[in-house]
C-alpha cells in the first residue's frame, strides 16, 4: 500500500477516534447531567466520572504526540473495555459504540506498535 495513503488514512482515523473521546471526556469533566446519571448508575462515584473524562481527553491528545500514540490508543482501548463491561452489567442496551471505538483505537495501537517494540 502507498505510504502516503497509510500516513493520511491513519491521521484521518486518529481524528475520527479523537473527536468523540474529547467530546465525551469534556462532557464528563464538565458534569453534563447524562454523564452524572450514567456514573450514578454504575455506582463507583462521581470521582470515577472525572477520572474517566481526564483519561479520555488525555489519551485522545496522545494520539497526536510522536512516540506516544501507542500509549494513547492503548489507554482508549482499556477505557472502552471498561465501557463495554459497564454496558453489559449496568447500563444496557448496547455496547456497540464502545466496541466500535475500542476496535478503532486498537487499529491505531497496532499501527504504532513499533513505538513499544523499539524501546
Amino acid at each position: 500500500m502507498n505510504t502516503s495513503v497509510k500516513k493520511y488514512g491513519l491521521m484521518i482515523l486518529k481524528i475520527l477516534v479523537a473527536l468523540p473521546f474529547i467530546a465525551a471526556g469534556i462532557a464528563k469533566i464538565s458534569g453534563v447531567e447524562m454523564m452524572v446519571t450514567t456514573f450514578d448508575t454504575i455506582g463507583l462515584g462521581q470521582w470515577f466520572r472525572y477520572l474517566t473524562g481526564v483519561i479520555e481527553v488525555s489519551a485522545a491528545i496522545l494520539l497526536f504526540i510522536p512516540n506516544k500514540q501507542f500509549y494513547g490508543a492503548l489507554l482508549l482501548v482499556c477505557t472502552m473495555l471498561g465501557a463495554i463491561l459497564a454496558h453489559w452489567i449496568w447500563l444496557g442496551p448496547s455496547a456497540v459504540p464502545a466496541i466500535t471505538l475500542g476496535s478503532l483505537a486498537g487499529i491505531i495501537a497496532y499501527a504504532h506498535r513499533k513505538q513499544v517494540l523499539s524501546n
